[in-house]
């Protein structure tokens, strides 16, 4: 071999394949969605909702992201190659086939359902609703000019299942909590989406951060506004005190926070912003948890 040639990287076993198809080294996924999921069980269950449910939505959470992952790598491939950040994600690099990483994550999907069953045939019903919204995500980006508020309903939607398990029912107050929450994933998410803006204006991928232009930083910061005081006014109803009021405090010093990393557009930075949003999220699932420990 000629020493200038570099060396092929070295064949991965399948189980480190299936972890990194998952994105399993990657937890911060997971966070966005586990969080505001259990504050929304903490809400329905007017406090602790006993051992039973905090594991099936948590591990559940965890399942369901994982599985998403798996179908998001099928269906962005084409595209995957394309970004320097994601071309050796397993599909894309040609490591895992596409039917091997569909069948990953069908059986990821099936161990979530299976613990969806031990709660009722409301959350069952909800359950199939966010499968199939998060299964056509990746498709929208062919063709809608924001999908990022596509994917604030399909991360969301732990929030009325919460409800539902938590409660038996599905009050408004859970719709307007999905309503706010979709307002973060937008911020968070076209926070993302300004890390690849060159990649995807040059392959014809559309996302928010392409379609806000110069007005992106301006729309991740209203809708961080937006999240944060539909949150407050929920908790404000449930007649949550300091504590949540706290963390929607601390909550808003981290947007703060985000805009000081992103008004220059820098992809490194506004990459840092994204990755550290599930504090965000943490703060207010912990002024959630204390409000009602301290009631």
């Amino acid at each position: 071999m000629n020493p200038a040639t570099p060396a092929p990287p070295p064949t991965r076993s399948r189980g480190a394949l299936w972890l990194d198809l998952v994105r399993w080294d990657r937890p911060a996924g997971w966070l966005l969605l586990l969080w505001p999921t259990l504050a929304a069980l903490w809400m329905a269950c007017g406090g602790f909702p006993g051992w039973r449910l905090l594991f099936v939505f948590s591990a559940g959470t965890v399942l369901m992201r994982s599985a998403g992952c798996a179908v998001n790598d099928v269906a962005d491939a084409e595209f995957d190659r394309h970004v320097r950040r994601t071309a050796r994600r397993p599909v894309t690099s040609g490591e895992l086939r596409r039917g091997e990483a569909l069948a990953v994550g069908a059986v990821l999907a099936l161990a979530a359902f299976g613990l969806v069953l031990l709660t009722n045939p409301l959350t069952v019903a909800l359950s199939v609703a966010a499968l199939l919204i998060a299964v056509a995500y990746p498709y929208t980006k062919r063709w809608l000019a924001v999908p990022q508020a596509y994917l604030g309903v399909a991360f969301s939607f732990g929030i009325p299942m919460a409800f539902a398990a938590g409660a038996g029912s599905v009050p408004p107050l859970a719709w307007w909590l999905l309503a706010g929450n979709l307002f973060w994933v937008l911020a968070y998410d076209t926070e993302y989406a300004m890390v690849d803006r060159a990649d995807d204006l040059r392959i014809g991928i559309r996302t928010s951060a392409i379609t806000f232009g110069r007005f992106d930083v301006a729309a991740v910061m209203a809708s961080y506004a937006a999240y944060l005081l539909i949150w407050l006014a929920a908790g404000s109803r449930l007649g949550l005190g300091w504590p949540f009021r706290a963390g929607c405090l601390a909550a808003a010093g981290m947007a703060l926070w985000h805009w000081v990393l992103i008004r220059r557009r820098e992809p490194a930075r506004c990459f840092i912003a994204f990755r550290h949003n599930h504090w965000l999220g943490f703060a207010l699932f912990a002024g959630v948890a204390a409000a009602y420990a301290l009631r």
